[in-house]
């Protein structure tokens, strides 16, 4: 019962089982829920619960991980879900903002810029977390530039 709960909770109730992009899937399905959050309780509430799923999936991650047999499997996308919210989590409530932001998102995750290829070298499930979350900071910083500081979009 317990593994399965961890299954499903990795694989954002099978999300992570896409046969094509996985964690692209999983980033937009991470996207209505990062809207509702920050529009019914703020910027500041969307970037606490970015936290606390990329905190609490660790010991997660690693249990999957272990349980699978394979390092960083690619269905496991929780890491999506915390790393996707952290990118919108100063981004303006409009499309073009959150798709500015997935887009960064996407980009500094799967091309593993440094310090996200780092972060990703670390061991186990804060392996699997940390990359993302790095990934998801730039891309907040880059777009809280973009929006804040040239007023775009």
């Amino acid at each position: 019962m317990a593994m399965k709960v961890t299954t499903a909770i990795a694989t954002v109730f099978g999300v992570g089982r896409a046969p094509v992009a996985p964690g692209t899937a999983a980033s937009l399905v991470a996207l209505p829920f990062a809207w509702l959050i920050a529009a019914s309780l703020g910027h500041l509430a969307l970037f606490c619960c970015a936290m606390i799923v990329g905190v609490a999936a660790i010991p997660l991650c690693t249990t999957y991980e272990r349980a699978v047999g394979r390092i960083d499997p690619r269905e496991c996308v929780i890491d999506e879900i915390a790393g996707q919210w952290l990118a919108c989590a100063f981004a303006p409530l409009t499309w073009k903002s959150y798709a500015l932001a997935f887009a960064l998102f996407r980009l500094f995750d799967i091309t593993k810029i440094w310090p996200v290829s780092a972060a990703e070298r670390l061991k186990g499930g804060l392996g699997i977390m940390a990359d993302d979350l790095v990934a998801g900071a730039y891309a907040a910083a880059i777009a809280a530039a973009l929006f804040f500081g040239w007023g775009w979009p």
